[in-house]
This record gives structure tokens, sequence and C-alpha cells, in this order.
């Protein structure tokens, strides 16, 4: 078996939110009073204007925090752990309820879809006091896989059998039967695999995932 080597992908902000719909999983980084960083795991999902958001309550630590600073970073994974990630930093926007629900409906509907009820749905958020975080990107690092590095002993060879590609575009460097750079250069973002399925690079997760 291949084994999966690692790649930095530059992306464009399109690509990036591309990436990032499908994904539901992040850290967000947010600075305290004292300037030491705050992470918290949470759900994210994309709003119809391209940000980032995030639902939270008010008192929460990340939540205070962005509204006193709000540079911020998040780190959106992929649900299974060797897949790819990003990084982004931007600016958050904390809006409180009850101007938050039409957004919470937004947010939730761009990660699960319709609701059975969403006069339930308005009511409870209300009722719960929920907030929205929403974070404009500002700047991002490539779309990045870890694995081993192309070259290193665990890779020699690795590149003699067929490899497709398991997430989004073209091959930026396609990969030729013999591990032959191809002259057609597209862009790609993701990790390969031989053509036969392999547990240790799955399918991408489909939206509505959380």
């Amino acid at each position: 078996m291949a084994p999966n080597i690692a790649s930095n992908t530059s992306v464009s902000l399109d690509e990036l939110l591309d990436f990032v719909r499908p994904r539901h999983r992040a850290i967000l980084l947010t600075r305290r009073a004292d300037g030491s960083p705050q992470g918290s795991p949470l759900t994210c999902g994309v709003d119809d204007s391209g940000r980032i958001v995030v639902s939270t309550y008010p008192e929460r630590a990340k939540t205070r925090n962005a509204k006193r600073d709000p540079r911020v970073s998040l780190i959106i994974l992929s649900d299974e752990w060797n897949g790819p990630w990003v990084q982004i930093d931007g600016t958050a926007e904390v809006i409180d309820s009850p101007d938050s629900v039409e957004p919470l409906v937004e947010y939730f509907r761009n990660i699960s879809g319709e609701h059975p009820d969403w006069d339930e749905y308005r009511a409870a958020m209300l009722k719960q006091g929920k907030s929205i975080v929403r974070v404009t990107p500002e700047r991002w690092g490539p779309v990045a896989t870890g694995a081993f590095r192309r070259g290193s002993p665990r890779t020699e060879g690795a590149g003699r059998s067929r490899l497709r590609w398991c997430w989004g575009l073209r091959p930026q460097t396609p990969i030729g039967p013999e591990g032959a750079s191809s002259s057609n250069a597209g862009r790609a973002i993701g990790c390969h695999r031989p053509a036969s399925p392999s547990p240790r690079c799955p399918p991408p997760a489909g939206p509505g995932r959380r």
C-alpha cells in the first residue's frame, strides 16, 4: 500500500470556502485579556456571505474574548484525523439575541438543511439566548495534509502505483504510473490514495454532518 504524501496547496478564497463547507469540525483561537490564546473545539459552517459562522452563548470565554479583541483564527479539520486541514485568520463579529436568530437559521440550514419546524427553532434560539460569531477570512494558509514527505525512505517507489485524489480538484502536479510529474498541471486540495479504496484515506464527509 502506498503511503500518504504530505502536501501544502495554496488556494483562492473561493477554493477555501469550497474546502470548508463540507467540514464542520474546527478549533477557534481567541485571545484572553492577557494576550494568551484560548482554544475552543466547535462546530462551524459557512454563511451565504462567505463568513465562517459559529453558534455559541454570550457567557462563553470565546464570545467574551472575540468581543474584546476581534482578531481570531480558525483551524478547520477533516472528519478523519489524517485528512486535510487549513488555518484561517480573520476578524470576528459577535451577534447576540434577538438579532442572532435569523443568522442562526442560516447557520443551521447551511450545515444540516431544512429544519422540520423553523418557528420552533427560532423560539428555542430565543429561549436559550444563543449568540453567533461570524468570522470574515482575511488570511489563510495552504490546505495541508500531514504524512510522509516525498523522498523519505517510507515513500520510495510510492509513485509506482496509480494514484487518485480523494478531495476536490485536479492535481497540481499529476503523478503518472511511474511517478513522473505531468506538465498538465492544475490545482488540487487533499491527499491521494491508490486506485483501490483504502481505509487510510476515506472519502470526504458530505454536507450536513455535525
